[in-house]
């Protein structure tokens, strides 16, 4: 399965670069992560719960940080175990494109699945995929980016649906 994107964060090239590093702000961003630890230097250690189709598994997994060009571009490249569910590997090859106050950030991953996952069939895990990807990339965005105008108006009028934890990692890093 092969998937490319780009999305537009709204934060610099460096504060990007620096939530891509980050075990927290990449525990808090990847849906059903329970556990992350590890470094950029080292290594990334994860634990995900996720329901794909029929099939909900705990993943244990490892992700390796390599090529990295700071602040524009690195490659993640990972295997996650989820027991007799089978199993998930891959890699992405990220560029960060910086627009002013803005960055783009462009992905092209390249993903395995093997055992049950597997049996479910591509449209399947090809539509689990990408909404995956979707997920992460705008929590990303959430905690790394800065609010939007429109955002502040919203919590200006009380808007309960608005998150209140928007940009907090760039509130950490400025």
């Amino acid at each position: 399965m092969k998937l490319s994107d780009s999305r537009e964060i709204n934060a610099d090239a460096a504060t990007v670069w620096a939530g891509l590093l980050d075990p927290e702000v990449l525990r808090a961003c990847v849906p059903g992560c329970t556990e992350m630890s590890g470094s950029p230097d080292e290594g990334f250690e994860a634990t995900v719960v996720q329901k794909v189709g029929p099939v909900k598994a705990t993943f244990k997994g490892a992700v390796q940080l390599t090529d990295m060009q700071p602040p524009s571009s690195l490659t993640i490249s990972g295997e996650g175990k989820g027991g007799a569910a089978g199993f998930a590997k891959g890699g992405a090859d990220v560029r960060l494109e910086p627009q002013g106050e803005t960055t783009i950030l462009h992905y092209d991953v390249e993903a395995k699945v093997g055992g049950k996952l597997a049996q479910l069939g591509s449209r399947i895990i090809d539509g689990f995929a990408k909404k995956m990807a979707d997920q992460f990339f705008e929590n990303f965005s959430d905690a790394v980016g800065a609010p939007d105008a429109d955002d502040d108006n919203a919590v200006e009028q009380g808007n309960e649906e608005t998150p209140k934890k928007k940009g907090w990692f760039k509130k950490l890093v400025s």
